[in-house]
């Protein structure tokens, strides 16, 4: 009786597939969707493949469904990954380059004197990374570009500043040279000989900053989760790697990942070849990011790891965790940032980050202009955990 009575259950979602993959003229045969969800995944389709939209059209005449709008494609872009696995995505991006022009649409001239190149943008022309034609992508480097240098004339000068106040700081000397004395704590340090009748301090102990000599004093690693939910993080993560990069007394690495991990480092001299050597989407498997990461750490009182992720672990979620506190335990200063954009509060597993937090690692979301203050104070070994209700 049981087998019987499940029949009709399982008619109704054969039914279910067929009216979505034949689209709304199968309508009447097939009946009608029901459920918001449904709706959507039948409207996302519908933007590639469905015909005879709009009244009159023939068969060979697609209806452009995602028109002739970028947020427009930006939404669709982000539905499909919603809707369908990385391996549908990917046909279906292909599918709409060949149908609607779409990579035309987001490449051409005109469409981008029209509209600002953002993040977003950037992120959404990533997306498309492995089917933008090579004759094309010339442009999309272009405005890529564009948005690397407008984030890093935001943020390299503070972070620079940022960084290397740190690094001095860190350093004391007690027989420091005139030009590096620090004059507040020499003095704080000296007042019990403090002469009333002279009206001057004794300075029998000098504090000053110790010079840094051009070695490599720290080294960060940036692990960066480039599933399509994290494109804005992705992309600012790679400008600040750059910037990073570029300071002797740091030794920056940069991995990006989603099943599989690929180590960027030797592209950071250019952070818009870092962002091609990305492809949003897909799925993720943070522990075995963390497994190549620790490869890395060769001195780890001395490392600073941030793992850049909202945390939604398709592996083994025990693993991950035990690999963090190990880093952790070993003297590594461990920071997840569940994001590192504007886009306000982030989507994330709260059950990993609450986890996290119980192992005394802290997890939150950061924006951008935040990050240099951030990443002193990580550097100096401060407590973080305040991050976690004031960091966005």
């Amino acid at each position: 009786m049981t087998g019987t009575a499940a029949h009709p259950v399982a008619d109704e979602e054969r039914l279910r597939r067929w009216r979505l993959v034949l689209g709304g003229a199968a309508e009447p045969a097939l009946g009608e969707l029901t459920g918001a969800g449904d709706a959507a995944v039948d409207k996302a389709l519908g933007a590639v493949y469905d015909t005879n939209r709009g009244g009159g059209r023939s068969s060979g005449d697609r209806s452009g469904g995602l028109g002739r709008s970028a947020p427009r494609v930006a939404r669709w872009l982000g539905d499909i990954r919603t809707y369908f696995p990385s391996t549908v995505v990917e046909v279906m991006q292909r599918d709409a380059v060949d149908r609607l022009g779409l990579t035309q649409l987001l490449l051409e001239p005109e469409l981008m004197e029209a509209v600002e190149p953002d993040v977003h943008l950037v992120g959404t022309l990533l997306s498309l990374n492995r089917v933008i034609p090579e004759t094309t992508k010339s442009t999309a480097r272009m405005v890529v570009g564009k948005v690397v240098e407008e984030i890093e004339e935001r943020i390299a000068a503070r972070t620079v500043a940022a960084v290397s106040g740190a690094l001095n700081r860190a350093t004391r000397t007690t027989r420091p040279k005139p030009r590096d004395i620090d004059f507040d704590r020499t003095i704080r340090k000296n007042l019990a000989n403090y002469l009333p009748e002279q009206r001057t301090i004794i300075a029998e102990h000098l504090v000053g900053y110790g010079r840094r000599s051009q070695a490599v004093h720290r080294d960060v690693i940036l692990a960066i989760d480039q599933s399509g939910s994290m494109a804005s993080s992705v992309v600012y993560s790679s400008v600040f790697g750059a910037v990073l990069a570029s300071m002797r007394a740091l030794r920056t690495s940069l991995v990006v990942f989603d099943t599989e991990v690929v180590d960027l480092t030797d592209k950071l001299s250019d952070p818009v070849d870092v962002l091609f050597g990305t492809q949003l989407g897909g799925g993720t498997y943070i522990n075995r990011a963390i497994a190549y990461c620790e490869s890395l750490i060769t001195r780890p009182t001395d490392s600073l790891f941030f793992l850049i992720s909202d945390l939604y672990e398709g592996g083994v979620r025990e693993e991950m965790l035990r690999r963090i506190n190990a880093m952790k335990e070993a003297g590594v200063q461990v920071v997840v940032l569940l994001a590192l954009s504007d886009d306000g509060a982030p989507s994330y597993d709260r059950e990993n980050a609450a986890a996290l937090a119980a192992l005394g690692v802290p997890a939150f979301a950061c924006t951008p202009d935040r990050f240099p203050d951030l990443l002193a104070e990580a550097l100096n070994r401060g407590d973080l955990r305040h991050w976690g209700t004031d960091g966005m």
